[in-house]
C-alpha cells in the first residue's frame, strides 16, 4: 500500500483533479492501493449529484472567497480548511462486495485509527462521531472490484464559518435535535479537549489500514501517468465553471 502527501492548497480544482485521476489510474493497473492525505485552504466541496446553489450561501461564499468545487463521488456537501484532514483509501478489492465493502469493511481502517485517541462510533453509514457530535464524513464510488472512499476529518476548522457557508434544511438539522450546523458537528481538538498533532493521525491512519489490508506501507510520489491525467482533468472538467455549479453529468466533459 503506497502512502501519498498530495497537498495542493492554494488549487483545490487541481487537487480535485488529483483524485479522479488516481481512482482511473488504479482501476487501470498502473498503480498500488493507495491511501492518500490531503487539505484545502477555504474551499466548499459539492457532491456529484448536488447544486452548488441549493447547498451554499453564496453571498458569504464570495465575501470569504471561498472555492467551490464539485467532487466525482455523492453525498452532501462540506467546507474544509487547513484545519481539516482529508484522507482517501483507494483499493483493488473483492467483486461483488459494493457498498458493504465500503463501509463494514473499509472504514475500518480510519475509525480503528481515531479509537486511539477518541471512543467513537460510525452513525448513519457514514458519519464518524465523537460524544454524538460529527467529526468526520465520508463518500465514495467503486466499480467492479475497485474501490475508493474519501472523508474529512475535523480537527480544528473555523465552524463558525462552516455554518454560514452551509446550506442544510432545518428538518435535517431537528433530526439532529440540534439548530445549527456548527453544533451537529464538532473539532476532534475540542471532543478531546488538548491539542493534538496531525501525524499522530496520521500515523495511526496508515497503521491501521496497513493492518486493514494486510499489506505494507511505503510512502511514494504522483507517478507521471497521474499527473498528466491529472491536469488534462483540470483543464477540461474541474476548472470550468459549468462542472462545479451546474448538475452536469461527467459524460458532458469528456
Amino acid at each position: 500500500m503506497r502512502v501519498l502527501f498530495y497537498e495542493n492548497d492554494e488549487n483545490p480544482y487541481f487537487s480535485m483533479a488529483f483524485e479522479e485521476s488516481l481512482w482511473r489510474n488504479l482501476k487501470e493497473g498502473k498503480v498500488d492501493n493507495t491511501l492518500r492525505f490531503w487539505r484545502h485552504k477555504n474551499v466548499a466541496i459539492i457532491g456529484y449529484f448536488q447544486l452548488a446553489e441549493e447547498e451554499l450561501n453564496f453571498d458569504v461564499v464570495r465575501k470569504y472567497k471561498i472555492d467551490v468545487v464539485r467532487r466525482f463521488t455523492g453525498g452532501g456537501a462540506v467546507y474544509q480548511d487547513m484545519g481539516c484532514l482529508i484522507w482517501t483509501i483507494a483499493v483493488k478489492g473483492p467483486k461483488g462486495g459494493g457498498v458493504n465493502y465500503l463501509y463494514d469493511f473499509l472504514l475500518k481502517g480510519f475509525v480503528n485509527a481515531l479509537k486511539h485517541f477518541a471512543n467513537v462510533r460510525v452513525e448513519n453509514v457514514n458519519d464518524v462521531v465523537v460524544n454524538d457530535r460529527k467529526v468526520s464524513g465520508t463518500s465514495a464510488t467503486f466499480q467492479e472490484d475497485y474501490y475508493l472512499l474519501h472523508g474529512t476529518l475535523l480537527i480544528n476548522t473555523n465552524l463558525e464559518l462552516m455554518g454560514k457557508v452551509l446550506k442544510v434544511s432545518k428538518a435535517k438539522l431537528s433530526d439532529k435535535g440540534v439548530s445549527e450546523v456548527k453544533y451537529r458537528v464538532t473539532n476532534l481538538v475540542d471532543a478531546l479537549g488538548r491539542k493534538i498533532d496531525t501525524s499522530e493521525i496520521i500515523d495511526a491512519i496508515i497503521k491501521e489500514y496497513s493492518s486493514l489490508l494486510g499489506e505494507k506501507a511505503y510512502f511514494d510520489l504522483p507517478t507521471t501517468d497521474e499527473i498528466k491525467l491529472a491536469e488534462e482533468l483540470y483543464e477540461k472538467k474541474y476548472s470550468k465553471p459549468e462542472w462545479n455549479l451546474l448538475r452536469l453529468p461527467s459524460s458532458y466533459f469528456e
